[in-house]
Protein backbone atom coordinates (compact mmCIF):
# COMPACT_ATOMS: atom_id res chain seq x y z
CA UNK A 1 0.00 0.00 0.00
CA UNK A 2 1.30 3.18 -1.13
CA UNK A 3 0.34 6.93 -0.38
CA UNK A 4 0.00 10.04 -2.64
CA UNK A 5 0.24 13.28 -0.94
CA UNK A 6 -0.51 16.26 -2.81
CA UNK A 7 0.91 18.77 -0.63
CA UNK A 8 4.57 20.53 0.28
CA UNK A 9 5.98 18.22 2.37
CA UNK A 10 8.62 18.20 5.14
CA UNK A 11 11.68 17.40 3.48
CA UNK A 12 12.90 14.84 6.57
CA UNK A 13 9.72 13.05 6.55
CA UNK A 14 10.22 12.21 2.77
CA UNK A 15 12.39 9.16 3.62
CA UNK A 16 9.27 7.36 5.69
CA UNK A 17 6.78 8.30 3.17
CA UNK A 18 8.49 6.62 0.76
CA UNK A 19 8.77 3.54 2.98
CA UNK A 20 5.12 3.07 4.06
CA UNK A 21 3.33 0.18 2.74
CA UNK A 22 0.45 -0.75 5.76
CA UNK A 23 -0.05 -3.99 6.72
CA UNK A 24 -2.22 -6.57 4.64
CA UNK A 25 -5.26 -7.57 5.94
CA UNK A 26 -6.31 -4.87 8.10
CA UNK A 27 -9.65 -3.23 8.39
CA UNK A 28 -10.58 -0.09 5.72
CA UNK A 29 -10.63 1.85 8.79
CA UNK A 30 -7.63 1.38 10.53
CA UNK A 31 -6.21 1.82 6.76
CA UNK A 32 -7.94 5.35 6.42
CA UNK A 33 -6.90 6.22 9.58
CA UNK A 34 -2.67 5.55 8.94
CA UNK A 35 -3.04 7.04 5.69
CA UNK A 36 -4.68 10.51 7.71
CA UNK A 37 -1.49 10.16 10.36
CA UNK A 38 0.90 9.79 7.67
CA UNK A 39 -0.49 13.09 6.20
CA UNK A 40 -0.60 14.70 9.12
CA UNK A 41 3.01 14.02 9.92
CA UNK A 42 4.18 15.08 6.59
CA UNK A 43 2.88 18.33 7.34
CA UNK A 44 4.44 18.73 11.04
CA UNK A 45 7.49 17.20 10.12
CA UNK A 46 10.05 16.85 13.12
CA UNK A 47 10.02 19.48 16.12
CA UNK A 48 13.14 21.30 16.89
CA UNK A 49 14.19 23.48 19.63
CA UNK A 50 11.82 26.29 18.35
CA UNK A 51 9.10 24.21 19.97
CA UNK A 52 9.16 25.05 23.61
CA UNK A 53 7.58 21.75 24.15
CA UNK A 54 10.82 20.18 22.55
CA UNK A 55 13.57 22.89 23.06
CA UNK A 56 15.63 20.93 25.27
CA UNK A 57 16.12 17.74 22.89
CA UNK A 58 18.27 17.92 19.57
CA UNK A 59 16.20 15.80 17.25
CA UNK A 60 19.16 16.73 14.54
CA UNK A 61 20.73 13.62 14.41
CA UNK A 62 17.42 11.56 14.17
CA UNK A 63 16.05 13.88 10.91
CA UNK A 64 19.22 14.00 9.27
CA UNK A 65 19.70 10.33 9.33
CA UNK A 66 16.35 8.41 9.06
CA UNK A 67 15.72 5.27 10.93
CA UNK A 68 12.90 3.31 8.78
CA UNK A 69 10.99 0.91 10.27
CA UNK A 70 12.69 -2.39 11.78
CA UNK A 71 12.32 -5.56 10.22
CA UNK A 72 10.82 -8.61 12.62
CA UNK A 73 13.39 -9.62 14.82
CA UNK A 74 14.26 -13.18 16.47
CA UNK A 75 12.76 -13.85 19.66
CA UNK A 76 15.30 -14.13 22.26
CA UNK A 77 16.10 -14.56 26.03
CA UNK A 78 14.69 -11.71 28.54
CA UNK A 79 17.74 -10.80 31.41
CA UNK A 80 16.73 -12.57 34.07
CA UNK A 81 17.92 -9.41 36.60
CA UNK A 82 15.41 -7.17 34.39
CA UNK A 83 12.34 -8.94 35.65
CA UNK A 84 10.36 -9.22 38.72
CA UNK A 85 10.20 -12.51 40.81
CA UNK A 86 7.37 -14.12 41.03
CA UNK A 87 4.94 -16.48 38.31
CA UNK A 88 2.86 -13.81 37.48
CA UNK A 89 1.50 -12.37 34.34
CA UNK A 90 4.29 -10.89 31.38
CA UNK A 91 3.44 -10.20 28.02
CA UNK A 92 6.50 -9.57 25.55
CA UNK A 93 7.09 -7.56 22.05
CA UNK A 94 10.32 -8.89 20.79
CA UNK A 95 11.10 -5.52 18.42
CA UNK A 96 7.37 -3.89 18.44
CA UNK A 97 5.77 -6.85 17.96
CA UNK A 98 4.27 -9.43 20.41
CA UNK A 99 6.26 -12.76 21.50
CA UNK A 100 3.65 -15.44 22.59
CA UNK A 101 6.82 -18.17 23.65
CA UNK A 102 8.12 -15.48 25.91
CA UNK A 103 4.95 -14.48 27.40
CA UNK A 104 3.00 -16.10 30.44
CA UNK A 105 -0.93 -14.78 29.63
CA UNK A 106 -2.46 -16.60 32.66
CA UNK A 107 -5.56 -14.36 33.51
CA UNK A 108 -8.18 -14.18 35.77
CA UNK A 109 -11.70 -13.74 34.66
CA UNK A 110 -12.53 -10.20 33.72
CA UNK A 111 -9.22 -9.52 32.07
CA UNK A 112 -8.33 -9.27 28.86
CA UNK A 113 -4.65 -8.63 28.00
CA UNK A 114 -3.02 -9.35 24.54
CA UNK A 115 -1.46 -7.71 21.28
CA UNK A 116 -2.63 -4.94 19.85
CA UNK A 117 -3.21 -7.01 16.51
CA UNK A 118 -5.46 -8.96 18.02
CA UNK A 119 -7.06 -6.34 19.70
CA UNK A 120 -8.28 -4.98 16.31
CA UNK A 121 -9.44 -8.33 15.20
CA UNK A 122 -11.54 -9.02 18.21
CA UNK A 123 -11.98 -5.19 20.35
CA UNK A 124 -12.56 -3.02 17.32
CA UNK A 125 -14.77 -0.83 18.96
CA UNK A 126 -12.17 -0.36 21.73
CA UNK A 127 -9.45 0.24 19.74
CA UNK A 128 -11.25 2.77 17.55
CA UNK A 129 -11.77 4.77 20.41
CA UNK A 130 -8.43 5.02 21.55
CA UNK A 131 -6.49 5.41 18.02
CA UNK A 132 -7.30 9.30 18.10
CA UNK A 133 -4.18 11.13 19.13
CA UNK A 134 -2.18 12.37 16.10
CA UNK A 135 -1.50 15.60 17.38
CA UNK A 136 1.72 15.57 17.71
CA UNK A 137 4.20 14.67 15.02
CA UNK A 138 5.81 11.63 16.46
CA UNK A 139 1.87 10.22 17.57
CA UNK A 140 0.90 10.83 14.13
CA UNK A 141 4.45 8.42 12.79
CA UNK A 142 3.50 6.12 15.35
CA UNK A 143 -0.25 6.11 14.39
CA UNK A 144 1.27 5.17 10.49
CA UNK A 145 3.67 2.53 11.22
CA UNK A 146 2.65 0.67 14.37
CA UNK A 147 2.92 -3.24 14.18
CA UNK A 148 1.45 -3.81 17.03
CA UNK A 149 1.59 -3.33 21.18
CA UNK A 150 -0.38 -4.57 23.70
CA UNK A 151 -3.76 -4.27 25.31
CA UNK A 152 -5.28 -4.31 28.60
CA UNK A 153 -8.92 -4.28 29.28
CA UNK A 154 -10.41 -4.93 32.45
CA UNK A 155 -13.84 -5.27 33.68
CA UNK A 156 -15.04 -2.90 36.30
CA UNK A 157 -14.92 -4.29 39.98
CA UNK A 158 -11.93 -6.79 39.32
CA UNK A 159 -9.19 -6.13 41.52
CA UNK A 160 -5.55 -7.52 40.85
CA UNK A 161 -2.84 -7.91 43.60
CA UNK A 162 -0.49 -8.91 41.36
CA UNK A 163 1.78 -6.79 39.01
CA UNK A 164 1.40 -7.42 35.02
CA UNK A 165 4.78 -7.26 33.53
CA UNK A 166 5.23 -5.60 29.84
CA UNK A 167 8.34 -6.39 28.58
CA UNK A 168 9.65 -4.19 25.05
CA UNK A 169 12.89 -5.68 24.38
CA UNK A 170 14.66 -4.53 21.07
CA UNK A 171 17.14 -6.95 19.12
CA UNK A 172 17.32 -4.98 16.05
CA UNK A 173 18.06 -2.13 14.22
CA UNK A 174 15.58 0.71 12.62
CA UNK A 175 12.82 2.20 14.01
CA UNK A 176 9.98 0.44 16.77
CA UNK A 177 6.58 2.11 16.60
CA UNK A 178 4.13 0.23 19.55
CA UNK A 179 0.54 1.51 20.27
CA UNK A 180 -1.13 0.17 23.28
CA UNK A 181 -4.06 0.61 25.80
CA UNK A 182 -5.14 -0.04 29.20
CA UNK A 183 -8.74 0.41 30.12
CA UNK A 184 -9.76 0.07 33.25
CA UNK A 185 -13.63 -0.34 34.29
CA UNK A 186 -15.55 1.62 37.06
CA UNK A 187 -13.92 0.38 40.51
CA UNK A 188 -10.90 -2.08 39.02
CA UNK A 189 -7.53 -1.75 40.43
CA UNK A 190 -4.41 -3.38 38.82
CA UNK A 191 -0.40 -2.84 39.08
CA UNK A 192 1.36 -2.75 35.63
CA UNK A 193 5.55 -2.85 35.46
CA UNK A 194 6.71 -1.66 31.68
CA UNK A 195 10.39 -2.52 30.67
CA UNK A 196 12.02 -1.24 27.76
CA UNK A 197 15.05 -2.94 27.25
CA UNK A 198 17.64 -2.86 24.44
CA UNK A 199 20.92 -5.09 23.11
CA UNK A 200 23.59 -4.87 25.65
CA UNK A 201 26.50 -6.53 23.89
CA UNK A 202 25.66 -4.88 20.50
CA UNK A 203 25.04 -1.42 19.81
CA UNK A 204 23.06 -1.20 17.58
CA UNK A 205 21.14 1.97 16.56
CA UNK A 206 17.63 1.77 17.09
CA UNK A 207 14.72 4.38 17.55
CA UNK A 208 12.00 3.36 19.91
CA UNK A 209 8.73 5.59 19.34
CA UNK A 210 5.70 3.98 22.05
CA UNK A 211 2.87 5.61 22.28
CA UNK A 212 0.18 4.95 24.85
CA UNK A 213 -3.52 5.47 26.14
CA UNK A 214 -4.68 5.02 29.26
CA UNK A 215 -8.76 5.45 30.30
CA UNK A 216 -9.63 4.92 34.00
CA UNK A 217 -13.33 4.79 34.93
CA UNK A 218 -14.89 5.65 37.80
CA UNK A 219 -13.21 5.34 40.93
CA UNK A 220 -10.93 2.88 39.11
CA UNK A 221 -6.89 2.32 40.17
CA UNK A 222 -3.92 1.94 38.14
CA UNK A 223 -0.46 1.83 38.95
CA UNK A 224 1.94 1.93 36.35
CA UNK A 225 5.64 1.91 36.60
CA UNK A 226 8.43 2.25 33.58
CA UNK A 227 11.89 0.99 33.42
CA UNK A 228 14.10 2.31 30.29
CA UNK A 229 17.49 0.76 30.25
CA UNK A 230 17.75 0.89 26.19
CA UNK A 231 20.78 0.36 24.14
CA UNK A 232 24.01 3.25 24.77
CA UNK A 233 22.83 4.17 20.80
CA UNK A 234 19.07 4.18 21.08
CA UNK A 235 16.44 6.97 20.64
CA UNK A 236 13.42 6.61 23.21
CA UNK A 237 10.40 8.46 22.61
CA UNK A 238 7.31 7.45 24.95
CA UNK A 239 4.34 9.29 24.79
CA UNK A 240 1.62 8.37 26.98
CA UNK A 241 -2.49 10.23 26.93
CA UNK A 242 -4.14 9.54 30.02
CA UNK A 243 -8.15 10.71 30.91
CA UNK A 244 -9.06 9.86 34.69
CA UNK A 245 -12.61 9.56 36.12
CA UNK A 246 -14.87 10.69 38.97
CA UNK A 247 -13.08 9.62 41.80
CA UNK A 248 -10.13 7.48 40.18
CA UNK A 249 -6.31 7.45 40.66
CA UNK A 250 -3.34 7.65 38.66
CA UNK A 251 0.07 6.45 40.41
CA UNK A 252 2.51 6.74 37.87
CA UNK A 253 6.88 6.45 38.13
CA UNK A 254 8.86 6.59 35.48
CA UNK A 255 12.98 5.28 36.14
CA UNK A 256 15.37 6.54 32.96
CA UNK A 257 18.69 4.97 33.97
CA UNK A 258 19.50 4.09 29.44
CA UNK A 259 19.52 5.37 25.82
CA UNK A 260 21.62 7.82 24.07
CA UNK A 261 18.38 10.43 23.88
CA UNK A 262 15.61 8.97 26.10
CA UNK A 263 12.07 11.37 26.17
CA UNK A 264 9.07 10.58 28.39
CA UNK A 265 5.75 12.48 28.19
CA UNK A 266 2.55 12.27 29.99
CA UNK A 267 -0.23 13.64 29.10
CA UNK A 268 -3.27 13.70 31.84
CA UNK A 269 -6.53 15.31 31.74
CA UNK A 270 -8.71 14.51 35.12
CA UNK A 271 -12.14 14.61 33.83
CA UNK A 272 -14.14 13.69 36.83
CA UNK A 273 -14.69 15.46 40.26
CA UNK A 274 -12.43 14.08 42.85
CA UNK A 275 -9.87 12.44 40.66
CA UNK A 276 -6.18 11.84 42.12
CA UNK A 277 -2.98 11.70 40.31
CA UNK A 278 0.62 11.22 40.89
CA UNK A 279 3.09 11.35 38.46
CA UNK A 280 7.37 10.64 39.98
CA UNK A 281 10.15 9.93 38.18
CA UNK A 282 13.87 10.06 38.24
CA UNK A 283 16.61 9.72 35.16
CA UNK A 284 20.31 9.20 35.72
CA UNK A 285 22.19 10.65 32.29
CA UNK A 286 26.12 10.54 31.51
CA UNK A 287 28.62 10.85 28.49
CA UNK A 288 26.84 12.81 26.15
CA UNK A 289 22.98 11.52 26.98
CA UNK A 290 20.42 13.08 26.92
CA UNK A 291 16.86 12.38 28.26
CA UNK A 292 13.80 14.44 29.21
CA UNK A 293 10.70 14.14 31.69
CA UNK A 294 7.69 16.03 30.34
CA UNK A 295 4.09 16.42 31.90
CA UNK A 296 1.08 18.09 31.49
CA UNK A 297 -1.65 17.19 34.17
CA UNK A 298 -5.00 19.19 33.36
CA UNK A 299 -7.93 19.93 35.77
CA UNK A 300 -10.98 19.84 34.59
CA UNK A 301 -13.06 18.71 37.28
CA UNK A 302 -13.73 19.66 41.18
CA UNK A 303 -11.52 18.61 44.11
CA UNK A 304 -8.71 16.90 42.19
CA UNK A 305 -5.53 16.24 43.44
CA UNK A 306 -2.13 16.01 41.66
CA UNK A 307 1.47 15.35 43.44
CA UNK A 308 4.48 15.14 41.28
CA UNK A 309 8.20 14.35 42.13
CA UNK A 310 10.91 14.53 39.76
CA UNK A 311 14.69 13.81 40.37
CA UNK A 312 17.26 13.85 38.21
CA UNK A 313 20.97 13.22 37.94
CA UNK A 314 23.39 14.76 34.78
CA UNK A 315 27.70 13.84 35.07
CA UNK A 316 30.34 14.18 32.33
CA UNK A 317 28.87 15.91 29.16
CA UNK A 318 25.21 14.80 29.47
CA UNK A 319 21.63 17.02 29.78
CA UNK A 320 19.00 16.37 31.55
CA UNK A 321 15.30 18.19 31.37
CA UNK A 322 11.72 18.27 33.19
CA UNK A 323 9.11 20.27 31.98
CA UNK A 324 6.32 19.78 34.39
CA UNK A 325 2.37 21.81 33.12
CA UNK A 326 -0.66 21.83 35.57
CA UNK A 327 -3.34 23.38 34.55
CA UNK A 328 -6.69 24.03 36.50
CA UNK A 329 -9.56 25.19 34.70
CA UNK A 330 -12.10 27.87 35.21
CA UNK A 331 -14.49 24.66 36.77
CA UNK A 332 -12.36 22.98 39.00
CA UNK A 333 -12.46 24.58 42.46
CA UNK A 334 -10.55 22.76 45.26
CA UNK A 335 -7.75 21.62 43.40
CA UNK A 336 -5.07 20.52 45.16
CA UNK A 337 -1.74 20.43 43.07
CA UNK A 338 2.11 19.89 44.11
CA UNK A 339 5.07 20.11 41.79
CA UNK A 340 8.44 19.45 42.90
CA UNK A 341 11.82 19.60 40.83
CA UNK A 342 15.41 18.48 42.29
CA UNK A 343 18.63 17.35 40.29
CA UNK A 344 21.88 16.73 41.02
CA UNK A 345 25.14 17.99 39.03
CA UNK A 346 28.10 15.83 38.60
CA UNK A 347 30.53 18.02 37.04
CA UNK A 348 31.11 21.29 35.64
CA UNK A 349 30.10 20.07 32.11
CA UNK A 350 27.09 18.28 33.11
CA UNK A 351 23.27 20.37 32.54
CA UNK A 352 20.01 20.24 33.58
CA UNK A 353 17.36 22.18 32.65
CA UNK A 354 14.11 22.24 34.79
CA UNK A 355 10.75 24.05 33.93
CA UNK A 356 7.16 23.73 36.57
CA UNK A 357 4.72 25.58 35.44
CA UNK A 358 1.21 26.15 36.97
CA UNK A 359 -1.87 27.90 34.90
CA UNK A 360 -4.28 28.30 37.06
CA UNK A 361 -7.93 29.84 35.86
CA UNK A 362 -9.86 28.78 39.49
CA UNK A 363 -9.50 30.62 42.39
CA UNK A 364 -10.65 27.74 45.53
CA UNK A 365 -7.62 26.07 45.11
CA UNK A 366 -3.96 25.01 46.70
CA UNK A 367 -1.20 24.80 44.32
CA UNK A 368 2.78 25.19 45.00
CA UNK A 369 5.59 24.11 42.57
CA UNK A 370 9.38 23.93 43.17
CA UNK A 371 12.66 23.28 41.59
CA UNK A 372 16.09 22.69 42.31
CA UNK A 373 19.74 22.36 40.73
CA UNK A 374 22.78 22.13 43.08
CA UNK A 375 25.94 19.72 43.64
CA UNK A 376 27.04 17.12 46.21
CA UNK A 377 27.07 18.13 49.58
CA UNK A 378 30.94 18.49 50.26
CA UNK A 379 30.28 18.21 54.14
CA UNK A 380 28.43 15.26 53.65
CA UNK A 381 31.09 13.62 51.06
CA UNK A 382 33.43 14.75 53.81
CA UNK A 383 32.36 13.03 57.08
CA UNK A 384 31.64 9.65 54.98
CA UNK A 385 35.17 10.11 53.83
CA UNK A 386 36.24 10.75 57.30
CA UNK A 387 34.87 7.70 58.25
CA UNK A 388 36.72 5.39 55.92
CA UNK A 389 34.26 5.30 52.77
CA UNK A 390 36.36 5.56 49.45
CA UNK A 391 35.45 8.66 47.40
CA UNK A 392 33.58 7.04 45.16
CA UNK A 393 31.87 4.80 47.53
CA UNK A 394 30.60 7.72 48.82
CA UNK A 395 29.60 9.39 45.82
CA UNK A 396 27.54 6.32 45.04
CA UNK A 397 25.86 6.48 48.33
CA UNK A 398 25.26 9.87 48.06
CA UNK A 399 23.88 9.74 45.27
CA UNK A 400 21.81 6.90 45.50
CA UNK A 401 20.13 8.72 48.63
CA UNK A 402 19.26 11.14 46.76
CA UNK A 403 17.35 9.81 44.41
CA UNK A 404 16.02 6.88 46.35
CA UNK A 405 13.25 9.78 47.88
CA UNK A 406 11.78 9.42 44.79
CA UNK A 407 11.61 5.17 43.98
CA UNK A 408 10.22 5.10 47.92
CA UNK A 409 7.46 5.91 46.55
CA UNK A 410 6.23 3.04 44.65
CA UNK A 411 4.04 0.89 46.69
CA UNK A 412 4.61 -2.15 45.95
CA UNK A 413 7.25 -4.14 47.45
CA UNK A 414 8.98 -6.51 45.03
CA UNK A 415 8.88 -3.75 42.31
CA UNK A 416 10.57 -0.95 44.67
CA UNK A 417 13.12 -3.76 45.72
CA UNK A 418 13.44 -4.61 41.55
CA UNK A 419 13.92 -0.75 40.58
CA UNK A 420 16.50 0.21 43.44
CA UNK A 421 18.24 -3.10 42.39
CA UNK A 422 18.35 -1.46 38.66
CA UNK A 423 19.31 2.10 40.47
CA UNK A 424 21.90 0.56 42.09
CA UNK A 425 23.83 -1.23 39.35
CA UNK A 426 23.82 1.97 36.83
CA UNK A 427 25.11 3.91 39.74
CA UNK A 428 27.97 1.48 39.89
CA UNK A 429 28.86 2.16 36.67
CA UNK A 430 28.35 6.12 37.28
CA UNK A 431 31.55 6.97 37.88
CA UNK A 432 33.32 5.52 35.14
CA UNK A 433 31.33 7.11 32.27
Amino acid sequence: MSTLIDFPVKPETRPYLDAFRGIAGEPDWLERFRRRSLDRFAELGFPGRRSENWRYLDLQPLAKNPLLPAARGHETVVPAELLIEGRGVRLVLVDGRFAPKLSRLDLPEGVWLGSMQRAIAELPELVRAALEDIAQPFAALNAAFFADGFVLDVAPGVVIDQPIEIVHLASAAGSLHTRSLINLGAGSRMTVLETYIGPSENNARYWRNDVAAWQLGEGASLTRVALVEEGADAVHLGEVAATIGAGATLDGFVLLLGGDTVRHEASVTMTGDHAHCRLDGAFIVAGREEANIVTTIDHTAIGGTTSELIKGVAAGRAHGAFQGKIIVREGAQQTDARQTSRNLILGRRAVIDTKPELEILADDIKCAHGASVGELDEAALFYLRARGIPTEEARRLLVEGFLREAVDGIAHPAIREHLLGRLGARLARLESE
